[in-house]
């Protein structure tokens, strides 16, 4: 019997990079999920909520999938849904890329335009609250929630985070893991945690995102930092976070291709920003795992169009106003 596409979804390569880094000894792997069937990361949360959904029952043939998902959540969810023939609403906001947009339309599934800003300043609480509007107005509807539905880090713990486990060739002394959902970093961490005690696991945010305690303020970038504290955080998992600005991302997606001929996502670049701008505090022979969630193709028309930010838009952060080293208040904090 020919498998399904579904059944391809993970065991992504595990390659090490020749990005330089500030002239160090230090070493760089990345977890390529580019190479999943959707082109993203997202596959593996999306299609392990859609088979724990359906072995308890809760979906059935006549249900209508809903998500919140301006990203690679909603393509990969599109995908699946397409496969098993069911109907999906993706409920997205005016930070949609045109192809991501055009990707979830191209895959049969409907869309939901939230175009009213929340009182974060951006749209995840707009979302939300539309969604539960449509739970209440369609019948057979079906909410996922990536946001609080443990299959979203057991999916990454399971997945990417054994697969790393088993393929690093030594002992990483650091992981970069970019946030939003919260979902990847909690899953990788604790299965990363589990084999390396000592790994130091560093959330890479954007500044303008809330999840750590920063104000908000206005975010171009999709795929990476969030307008809410995701209900998927758990502090203690994180030891340091370190801030990029969009600005910073875009630099790091075009270092990509420039050094390794990869055609990455937002968030790749993040990471890879992060990553430059820590390199003065690590050690000289550290080894770095670090995560690049998705394509590039899908950024065409944002990451990789010269004119997609503004000039105010193009700006750096010193490492100083950055970094940020999570202790037991914190900690304590978010407990509370």
């Amino acid at each position: 019997m020919i498998p399904g596409l579904a059944s391809f979804v993970g065991n992504t390569p595990l390659v090490e990079l020749e990005f330089p880094i500030s002239g160090s000894s230090m070493r760089l792997f990345a977890k390529l999920e580019m190479f999943n069937p959707g082109g993203s990361i997202k596959d593996r949360p999306a299609s392990l909520m859609i088979r724990q959904a359906i072995a308890a029952g809760r979906i059935t043939r006549d249900s209508h999938l809903i998500e919140s998902s301006s990203g690679n959540l909603a393509i990969a969810i599109a995908m699946i849904a397409r496969q098993m023939n069911l109907r999906f609403t993706a409920v997205i906001d005016p930070n949609i890329t045109k192809v991501n947009r055009d990707l979830i339309t191209a895959y049969g599934a409907e869309i939901e335009l939230v175009d009213q800003k929340d009182e974060e300043g951006g749209y995840l609480h707009s979302r939300i609250r539309r969604v539960r509007q449509l739970l209440e107005k369609l019948p057979g509807t079906v909410w996922l929630n990536q946001y609080a539905n443990p299959d979203n880090p057991r999916a990454h713990y399971e997945g990417v985070g054994s697969e790393i486990v088993r393929d690093m060739p030594l002992e990483p002394s650091h992981a970069f893991i970019g946030v939003s959902t919260c979902g990847t970093i909690m899953g990788v961490a604790r299965r990363l945690r589990e084999a390396w005690p000592n790994i130091r696991v560093v959330a890479v945010d954007v500044v303008g995102s809330v999840i750590f305690g920063g104000p908000s303020a206005k975010r171009r970038l999709p795929g990476i930092g969030a307008s809410r504290i995701p209900e998927q955080l758990d502090a203690s998992e994180v030891d340091e976070i370190v801030y990029v600005t969009d600005w910073e991302s875009v630099l790091g997606c075009h270092q990509l291709v420039r050094y390794e001929g990869l055609l990455a996502g937002g968030s790749s670049g993040s990471v890879i920003a992060a990553i430059e701008k820590m390199a003065p505090r690590l050690p000289r022979d550290a080894v770095i795992v670090t995560i690049l969630p998705d394509r590039g193709e899908r950024y065409l028309d944002s990451v990789f169009n010269p004119d997609w930010l503004a000039e105010s838009d193009r700006v750096e952060i010193p490492l100083q106003a950055a970094h940020r080293t999570l202790g037991a208040a914190d900690h304590l904090r978010n407990a509370s």
